[in-house]
């Protein structure tokens, strides 16, 4: 018995040995020793606009001579501007331009939304016609080997309702096939000797429409 006694120290301190060591107490969650569980991280859902909704074809401006504003205020230039074109950007989205966008022989706003513009701050000259300064809205008509350009008066609209009463000028110009594909419609001005190209270009198509200033 008292053999037993004698040992009974020796046996509580072992048990006690064992159990803290079965006990470690585990890491918590998001302490730096754990791993984060990516299962279970919420990504946030993007809601709606609540002022206007966002439309998936941008409004872009473009100016000639090329990038005025930039140029005015790095005061570079002292060449005011002579035009510029108001449009939107629609884009193929896996589309093809006169398979699925387009028909031929049927008005194009050359654009989307509201009706794209060209402004002229200056008279201008456009296949001999003289066109004063002012703006003018800007649709097509557009046919397999040419495309038809249409100035109009009826500004600030949206949508193309064309009408032939409001029509002040037409011109007529060769459209041709590019190497490329242009995702997003784009519209510019490119410099020439006498004044400007607009260029039109989407999907692998560009016409250009000269226009000399005075």
């Amino acid at each position: 018995m008292k053999r037993i006694m004698s040992c009974l120290p020796v046996f509580v301190c072992f048990f006690l040995f064992i159990g803290c060591n079965s006990k470690k107490k585990k890491p918590e969650e998001g302490s730096a020793t754990s791993s984060p569980d990516t299962t279970r991280i919420n990504i946030p859902v993007k809601k709606p606009n609540p002022y206007v909704i966002v439309d998936v074809s941008p409004m872009d401006i473009s100016y000639f001579p090329v990038e005025y504003p930039i140029l005015k205020m790095e005061k570079t230039s002292s060449t005011p501007p002579l035009a510029r074109i108001v449009y939107s950007r629609p884009h193929l989205q896996g589309r093809r331009l006169f398979q699925n966008l387009l028909k031929y022989d049927e008005p194009w706003r050359l654009g989307a939304n509201e009706s794209t513009e060209l402004e002229l701050y200056a008279d201008a000259e456009i296949q001999g016609k003289k066109i004063k300064a002012g703006r003018y809205v800007l649709y097509c008509i557009p046919q397999k080997d040419n495309w038809t350009i249409v100035l109009n008066t009826n500004i600030d609209s949206w949508g193309l309702h064309p009408d032939p009463s409001k029509d002040l000028a037409r011109f007529i110009i060769p459209v041709k096939q590019t190497a490329d594909r242009l995702e997003y419609y784009t519209m510019l001005f490119q410099k020439t000797e006498s004044g400007a190209d607009i260029i039109m270009a989407w999907d692998d198509l560009e016409a250009r429409l000269p226009v000399r200033f005075n």
